[in-house]
């Protein structure tokens, strides 16, 4: 990694507490690297700050209030005065262990400010302007006695015009952050909405999209917005209160604030020509510090198999449920499938309810009678299948650290803790706990109940992937699962971060033929849609959520039976796979490069990714059939083997077909079917010719 930081304009220029006033301050400005997007604060004639954000000569957000309320009447938002400002820029590059893709560039120009007022409190601001966003936090003022308190953030984001927005309304505090990002006029955001980030909006300019989100959120709480009651339109931010003082959001000791200031986590606004450069985006990890990990190669994204999803079917072991030969089936198809782990659910620890009820006398290091956990565990590991394990985040919370040197011990690879819930400061610090420790125990985590992402990926490349989505577990119990439903996400809650969907769903329906079964669920669409999830959605730990007889066809039993293992393993090796799961065998989790080549939210999109030398291009789209025309120019010429899975004759059906893309014709059709097609292909890059050069 190399760092550079530039100066640039007025660097170190800081100025004297009161030597500029309201009136005499011009507004400062603030480029970004392309000098496209442009951020400006300013003082009015009332010492109130202002920001203010545009690109191409095109306001994004109008002058929108800046401040922040400490106590029940310390509100730092008028009567400011400029005490200090300085520019820097930086040039860096930066790799991440897991995730879209490899090496990214964090590249930014930056603007700190410091505002003072008449009690002698001075709020500090850092902007940043980045080619695909802006950014600003805030740094507290230091209490001068007891505790910093933060009740209120005071940020608005005011637009101009009436902006055609996507947006989760959650509606309280305390949820799994889960639900549909819908359609909705700016104008209709309400003051009671508590809406979920990151809310998408169309600016109406071209193609040009933002998205409002947060970053680095760490000894704080999280934030929300809501619609504003002034009749401006916008929205407002709102953080999530602490459970013991409902009245605050945010308690720190003097000795945790730092002696500068506590810095607040980073109010983000994405922008982008459409919304795949969104997408594309890596904004949010670049907004976080970097990882202090030295050795990371026992981080390793892939695959897994689950057996929750299907209620623990596994149709060739008799009394199938949470027992030795069930998980021992698992393990057996996760291998055949060349999945790289096994998932083991709520149910395995003495006391564990099974319904993800909390038990408070539940032992979450000891497996029930009838699961020899250590026997499994090494069984995967002759098998190459790494075992991960499920937790109660209550049960874990109260000795998380001996709990993760006991798994570590065991040979267990990662922790799914589940139930968190919430995103107040006190959980916030929980979060971070947890990455603290089973960083020190080596130990990968998957967070369910957990709210949005924040870029801690970056920092702590353990942690692969989380939920914090409406997913396909919704399936066993509605219908909100919808293929329309499923477009929605990439362009909103993936933009974030990884997210835990679990697709791989083969009992495939199209929306007509749909219904619902908590055991042995359907997934609405085809099944050329659900293997295209394992491209277009970010998650560097993939569900393979279905149970193993779904991914290959009935065959007679086999009379062999190899050493060591059932007679049933052996016949299920022999099966010839179903149609699409041997791309499931063969697709990465994580990428070293990503390309949105064509989408719109809620109706389609197409996204290519790079791991190594080859690439995977999914394409998945909604209740309508349509037929894309991609321009593949962004591959190096040459020719190329292409194998393209698509849409059948029916739900399950999957065309495998071999084609071959000129160098001179770089073009693909794709034609996804109606009720939510997909098509999945796989570019197999040829070999350079000269020995040792690179594309």
């Amino acid at each position: 990694m190399r760092r550079i930081v530039m100066p640039w304009l007025m660097l170190g220029a800081l100025l004297p507490s009161g030597a500029v006033h309201a009136a005499d301050l011009p507004p400062l400005e603030l480029r970004s690297p392309d000098g496209r997007s442009v951020a400006t604060v300013s003082l009015d004639g009332d010492g109130r700050a202002r920001y203010a954000v545009s690109r191409d000569g095109q306001a994004v957000l109008l002058p929108s209030p800046l401040g922040v309320q400490l106590g029940e009447d310390e509100r730092i938002e008028r009567g400011l005065r400029l005490a200090g400002h300085r520019y820097d820029e930086h040039d860096s590059r930066y790799e991440l262990v897991a995730g879209k893709t490899r090496q990214v560039r964090d590249h930014y120009r930056q603007l700190e400010i410091e505002l003072a007022d008449d009690k002698g409190r001075t709020l500090g601001l850092v902007l940043r302007a980045y080619d695909d966003g802006i950014a600003f936090r805030y740094r507290l003022p230091v209490p001068a006695t007891g505790d910093l308190l933060v009740k209120e953030d005071l940020t608005g984001f005011l637009f101009p015009r009436d902006y055609a927005c996507h947006a989760l309304n959650l509606g309280r505090f305390g949820t799994s952050h889960e639900g549909e990002y819908d359609p909705i006029a700016a104008s209709r955001l309400r003051p009671h909405h508590l809406i979920e980030l990151p809310l998408v909006c169309a600016t109406g300019q071209g193609a040009t999209t933002f998205a409002i989100a947060e970053a680095d959120l760490d000894r704080y709480a999280g934030l929300y917005l809501t619609g504003r009651g002034d009749g401006e339109l916008g929205v407002e931010a709102k953080l999530s209160p602490r459970l013991d003082t409902p009245q605050l959001a945010v308690r720190l000791s003097r000795d945790q604030v730092a002696a500068a200031g506590h810095l607040t986590p980073w109010r983000v606004l994405m922008l982008g020509d459409s919304p795949g450069a969104l997408v594309e985006s890596n904004l949010i990890s670049s907004l976080n510090p970097p990882t202090a990990i030295a050795d990371t190669s026992w981080i390793r994204p892939g695959k897994t198999a689950w057996d929750w999803w299907s209620g623990g079917l596994a149709a060739d072991v008799q009394d199938a449920g949470m027992n030795t030969a069930t998980i021992r089936r698992y393990i057996d198809h996760a291998a055949a499938l060349k999945l790289e782990y096994m998932l083991i659910d709520d149910g395995w620890y003495v006391g564990s309810t099974g319904n993800g009820r909390y038990n408070e006398g539940a032992d979450i290091t000891r497996p029930i009678p009838q699961l020899d956990l250590p026997a499994l565990i090494e069984y995967g590991r002759r098998r190459g299948v790494g075992i991960w394990v499920w937790a109660h985040w209550k049960a874990l919370a109260p000795r998380m650290d001996a709990v993760f040197a006991q798994y570590a011990g065991m040979g267990i690879k990662g922790v799914k803790v589940d139930f968190m819930d919430r995103d107040d400061q006190e959980m916030v610090e929980f979060f971070h706990a947890m990455m603290r420790s089973s960083a020190r125990h080596r130990l990968m985590l998957n967070l369910h109940g957990a709210y949005r992402p924040t870029g801690l990926n970056r920092t702590w490349p353990q942690y692969l992937t989380q939920e914090g989505v409406l997913g396909a577990e919704n399936s066993k119990w509605s219908r909100r699962i919808t293929p329309g439903h499923n477009l929605t996400l990439p362009f909103t809650r993936m933009l974030l971060g990884p997210m835990d969907y679990t697709p791989g769903g083969f009992r495939n329906a199209l929306p007509r033929d749909f219904e619902v079964s908590f055991l042995g669920p359907q997934v609405m669409g085809t099944r050329a849609h659900q293997l295209a999830m394992f491209v277009v959605y970010d998650s560097p730990l993939q569900m393979v959520a279905d149970s193993p007889e779904v991914y290959v066809e009935p065959a007679a039993p086999v009379a062999a039976q190899a050493e060591g293992r059932p007679r049933q393993v052996v016949a299920a090796e022999l099966h010839a796979l179903a149609p699409g799961a041997d791309f499931i065998s063969i697709v990465p989790a994580s990428w070293d490069e990503t390309r949105v080549l064509a989408g719109e939210i809620g109706r389609y999109i197409v996204v290519a990714r790079r791991s190594g030398r080859d690439w995977y291009i999914g394409a998945m789209g909604d209740e309508e059939a349509r037929t894309l025309e991609l321009d593949l120019d962004f591959l190096p010429a040459a020719d190329y083997r292409a194998t393209l899975w698509r849409d059948g004759d029916s739900a399950t059906d999957v065309r495998r077909e071999s084609r071959r893309i000129d160098a001179g014709h770089r073009r693909i059709t794709l034609e996804l079917a109606a009720g939510g097609g997909g098509a999945v292909l796989h570019l197999a890059v040829p070999a350079p010719r000269v020995a040792g050069s690179a594309l």
